[in-house]
């Protein structure tokens, strides 16, 4: 069922509803395969218009996830969801939303009754009480995607992060970010003022809503009239030791990202992304970012083409300060060589031309044959 008795968010918002998937199964389910690899390589926002079926995205861990989880909330409480008063209203309209997709994208896995409120989770065989749990709870418990959202300060203009719920954050945690303004959130990044602000700023003016009122940072006066029916998204990446989903500075785990271990296997070398969505909410007026951390095993590249060299070029010429904003040291003792090899190797088996120039790829985000290979997962 289509979450009857909810408001039509796909009329109020202009994003029309997913394709329906009536004979899905999550078990065969395979994340479509992010590359977001650029060269040359800048620390931009590298927006892109967002697929509507695509907003949220179940595959084949859905159930590690959710597990995974409920515990960490569990176990961390706040670190993981917490909530400011004046949210309320943006919380629920965006439980709406993302109950009204999941009903519309996966009818045989999701429904929703609207005389009682509860929400029915077929692939964990749960239940949700949406008038007794918080939203952002059952966000939680049914969506393998993190949420945060921002609200416009009426006295100043800034957008604030005022609720959300965040399971996958490595060196980060929502006690740290909640209340600020984006420019605080974001201070840390390499280039964010000079380079990603003004990417922000850019964008703005491709819709032709580019204001000078107030003195706003370019992502606040983006975000001022950022419009209901354009969502964007956007791909940041790492590569890892494991699968670490949720990391915390002060956790004995976090001493991996510290030193370069030589015992390490190519096996166990992850490149992690978290693919990232940004839309307006139509009746609260929030904007949220929702984002999903997938992992894709390093030997993956070995069969995927330009990919090994590609992301040669940006981790031997990168910038040093994006690169190690990134966190990419502790593991590039392995991966740069791994990567040589399977470079030759496509060259030789003509999957690459030997005079090919690194540049982003034409299917950025993704690689040449990726639908087939896809398709067949």
């Amino acid at each position: 069922m289509l979450g009857r008795g909810l408001p039509d968010y796909a009329k109020l918002s202009g994003v029309p509803l997913p394709k329906p998937l009536p004979n899905f199964d999550y078990t065969k389910a395979k994340p479509r395969p992010y590359r977001p690899f650029r060269w040359e390589y800048h620390q931009t926002m590298s927006l892109k218009s967002l697929d509507p079926d695509f907003w949220l995205e179940i595959e084949s861990t859905y159930r590690e996830r959710m597990t995974q989880r409920i515990q960490l909330f569990a176990k961390h409480g706040r670190r993981i969801v917490d909530y400011m008063p004046g949210s309320e209203d943006a919380c629920k309209e965006l439980m709406e939303m993302a109950i009204q997709f999941l009903c519309a994208r996966y009818p045989r896995q999701f429904r929703y009754d609207a005389w009682t409120g509860v929400f029915y989770n077929d692939i964990l065989s749960s239940q949700s009480d949406t008038r007794k749990l918080h939203p952002l709870v059952v966000l939680l418990q049914n969506v393998p995607e993190d949420f945060l959202i921002t609200l416009e300060d009426k006295e100043t203009g800034l957008y604030v992060m005022r609720a959300g719920v965040s399971c996958s954050a490595v060196g980060w945690n929502m006690s740290e970010k909640i209340g600020r303004p984006l420019h605080q959130i974001h201070g840390p990044v390499p280039d964010y003022k000079e380079k990603m602000a003004f990417s922000m700023d850019r964008y703005a003016r491709t819709f032709s809503y580019f204001t000078q009122t107030l003195q706003l940072t370019p992502c606040d006066r983006y975000f001022s009239k950022m419009p209901n029916s354009k969502p964007i998204q956007r791909g940041s990446w790492g590569f890892e030791v494991g699968e670490p989903l949720f990391l915390q500075t002060d956790e004995p785990e976090w001493g991996v990202r510290q030193k370069q271990d030589p015992d390490v296997a190519i096996s166990d070398l992850y490149m992690r992304v978290d693919w990232q969505t940004l839309r307006r909410l139509p009746r609260s007026r929030a904007i949220v970012f929702n984002f999903k951390a997938l992992f894709t095993p390093l030997t993956d590249f070995r069969d995927e083409p330009y990919i090994p060299k590609l992301v040669l070029k940006v981790l031997k010429e990168g910038k040093k300060s994006i690169m190690e904003y990134k966190g990419t040291w502790h593991v590039e003792h392995k991966v740069i060589p791994a990567l040589e090899q399977w470079s030759k190797e496509q060259e030789d088996k003509g999957m690459v031309p030997k005079d090919w120039k690194v540049r982003t790829l034409d299917e950025d985000p993704f690689y040449p044959g990726w639908q087939e290979r896809w398709n067949q997962a």
